[in-house]
């Protein structure tokens, strides 16, 4: 039996969204995974998987912090010998991918989005570099979207023969099947995800507030994520006392908030392939969300959700307020449609069979 291990940054998040493949390559291959632990890791364990705690500094720019997660690598290849190597998000892709390279093991990359690294030229400039040096032998590189793997080719990192596009992690439609549609006396937005200025944030708040003149008591906006910028903390407590917004806090199981939700908005400025625009259409909800890729793929403007312009608070409360005046009925096919969507293009069995057929080609 070959053994396959999983280089990721982010243990909560491997599992939420790639536990599907993972199982589906446990029954032929031993798989070990290297994370942090930062939840789920003992249920990972339960499965029978061998778990390997990696601390990452996923958000710093560090040079020792990342040579030192580079080593780590290293000496982790050689005592574990796999047989292939698929790595998850920036810093396992680069210093993962790196020591696959040096030591001469098969691996496979997946860019689950360009992130703020892109977004700064300087630092695009030495990502690219460092791209092209960590993934010039991947066996191919998976991508959630169209447009960023237009980028890479654009760059030069990689050649469009060793890309691999797929329609982001898919979605576990028994996970998140369709539920009906609620009869909520105001409109409840819903906005699940990190609390972060690339979330769109700003927007959303002026939004809601200008949304909150018109309709009154009629709106109101459901936040359910952590802070990753503890910044917004003092915002999102504001809006709380004046009846805007209900915080939720930070919740393991989405699924009761899709569901209670008339509507679910995401005005995020990037990214690989949004889940959560995935779980809200399967369970039937329409969604507002920015024409970027990475959100714009899981929408069919007009009919399944609206698309907004990434950073205008304007365009945001102009799509907002077309969904707080249509009829409930309208929203709910709207809603239909979305699940319907969700079957047709990104059912998790499919992503996971065109996953394993490009990880073994």
């Amino acid at each position: 039996m070959s053994k396959i291990l999983i280089l990721t940054n982010h243990s909560y998040m491997l599992y939420r969204f790639r536990l599907e493949l993972i199982q589906e390559l446990m029954k032929s291959h031993e798989v070990v995974l290297s994370m942090p632990f930062v939840g789920h890791e003992e249920d990972f364990q339960a499965l029978g998987l061998r778990c390997i705690e990696t601390d990452i500094d996923r958000r710093g720019i560090d040079p020792a912090t990342d040579l030192k997660l580079f080593r780590t690598y290293q000496r982790l290849l050689k005592k574990e010998r796999p047989d292939l190597v698929i790595t998850y998000s920036i810093k396992p892709n680069i210093y993962g991918g790196l020591a696959c390279r040096m030591a001469g093991i098969p691996y496979c990359a997946n860019v689950q989005g360009l992130g703020t690294a892109f977004q700064r030229k300087g630092l695009a400039q030495f990502v690219t570099v460092l791209y092209k040096l960590a993934l010039g032998k991947a066996k191919t590189v998976f991508f959630e979207n169209r447009a960023n793997a237009e980028e890479f080719c654009r760059r030069g990192i990689l050649s469009a023969e060793k890309e691999t596009v797929l329609s982001g992690a898919g979605i576990n439609l028994e996970r998140y099947p369709y539920v009906p549609y609620p009869e909520n006396e105001a409109v409840r937005f819903l906005y699940l995800g990190r609390i972060m200025r690339e979330k769109g944030m700003d927007e959303l708040f002026a939004a809601m507030r200008k949304l909150r003149e018109k309709f009154g008591a009629g709106v109101v906006l459901d936040i359910v994520g952590f802070y990753d910028d503890e910044g917004y903390k003092a915002q999102v407590e504001e809006l709380a006392a004046e009846g805007i917004a209900v915080y939720h806090g930070f919740q393991s199981d989405p699924a009761p908030y899709y569901a209670a939700a008339d509507c679910v908005v995401l005005p995020s400025y990037h990214e690989g392939m949004s889940n959560v625009l995935l779980e809200a259409a399967a369970t039937g909800r329409p969604v507002i969300t920015s024409d970027i890729p990475g959100c714009r793929e899981a929408v069919e403007n007009g009919k399944t959700g609206l698309l907004c312009i990434a950073g205008d608070s304007e365009s945001l409360y102009t799509q907002m307020a077309r969904v707080a005046e249509i009829s409930p009925a309208t929203r709910q096919a709207m809603g239909q449609a979305a699940h319907e969507k969700m079957l047709r293009e990104f059912d998790k069995r499919l992503v996971v069979e065109e996953t394993i057929s490009a990880l073994f080609k």
